[in-house]
């Protein structure tokens, strides 16, 4: 199968293009600018220049690349997240998911590309919408706390779309591994070992994670199986609280364990969402995912995953690459 993954220089997108090689598939990367593609060349992929922004720019390439199937990661998701000012930090990815999928979506219309695969997230739903991990079918966050507000308006148009078009959302749940903030080197990590990440009001938000290669293999069983459409979460099998997760880690990175911190003071420190963030996330469960693609994660609990890639002792030998 002929490949155009748009994001290719991603957490994701990284993971993704050999894996892609090795089962078979020709895979081209969209690049931004002439540079990102000499990145992408060393992988072995075949690469498009285009500008996910400009309509003109992603048709040309679509129709260059000829692909069957389109993968869209596009995201610009910043080293270091403030939760204060994430609304203006997701800007350009709020672009990227509402104008970069039209432009990809109108351009795989036009060339007749078959299959499209968007990312979603996994951690968007109400958490007054029900008990327990949340399926595919519950409801949203009607519209969202504060900064979260325009992401998830974003999110929302991505998914309509692509599911218009007869695609699927990969519904992906906080990332961890290579590249990300909850890498070896990642700024999560780094704040975690400084002591600088509170248990907000308890901790009570329950985190459903991710591997980046967990994702990858996600998206290749997600083109070994077309007829699948609609939206999947795509996690762990493990949801587990802050307050279970944050002094883990703390105890991986030899850190002292995190300070607690009143949910009114840290809503004036770090404003409504990182408040929400810490304390009222709802988890997700992957049961559909593992039924309709045939898919497991390779890293079926983030304690497993913790301790291979961010424990003092883990072995770069070990990652994903």
């Amino acid at each position: 199968m002929r490949v155009l993954v748009a994001g290719a220089t991603g957490v994701v997108g990284r993971q993704l293009l050999p894996l892609l090689a090795t089962a078979g598939h020709r895979v081209t990367a969209l690049a931004r600018t002439p540079q990102r593609g000499s990145d992408m060349e060393r992988t072995g992929a075949d690469v498009v220049i285009g500008d996910a922004l400009d309509a003109d720019a992603v048709d040309a390439a679509v129709a260059e690349a000829a692909p069957d199937a389109i993968v869209n990661m596009l995201t610009a998701i910043p080293a270091a997240i403030n939760p204060r000012r994430i609304g203006k930090q997701f800007e350009l990815t709020n672009r990227l998911r509402t104008e970069g999928t039209v432009n990809l979506l109108a351009a795989a219309g036009r060339h007749g590309v078959g299959r499209t695969i968007g990312q979603g997230v996994a951690f968007a739903y109400d958490p007054d919408g029900g008990d327990g991990p949340a399926d595919e079918d519950d409801p949203w966050w009607p519209a969202g706390p504060g900064q979260f507000a325009p992401i998830l308006a974003a999110l929302r148009e991505l998914e309509a779309r692509v599911t218009a078009a007869d695609g699927l959302v990969l519904r992906l749940g906080h990332l961890y591994g290579p590249g990300t903030a909850l890498a070896a080197d990642g700024t999560l990590t780094a704040a975690v070992r400084r002591g600088r990440v509170p248990l907000i009001g308890g901790g009570t938000a329950t985190f459903s994670f991710l591997h980046t290669h967990d994702a990858a293999t996600a998206i290749l069983a997600a083109l070994e199986h077309p007829r699948a459409t609609g939206a999947l979460n795509i996690v762990d099998d493990d949801p587990v609280r802050a307050d279970v997760w944050l002094p883990h880690l703390a105890e991986l990175l030899d850190a002292r364990p995190p300070a607690s911190l009143p949910a009114p003071l840290a809503r004036l420190l770090v404003g409504s969402w990182g408040v929400d963030y810490m304390t009222r996330l709802r988890g997700a469960s992957n049961a559909r995912a593992r039924d309709t693609l045939a898919w497991r994660p390779d890293h079926p609990t983030w304690r497993d995953g913790f301790a291979q890639e961010l424990a003092p002792t883990a072995h770069p030998a070990a990652h994903y690459h």
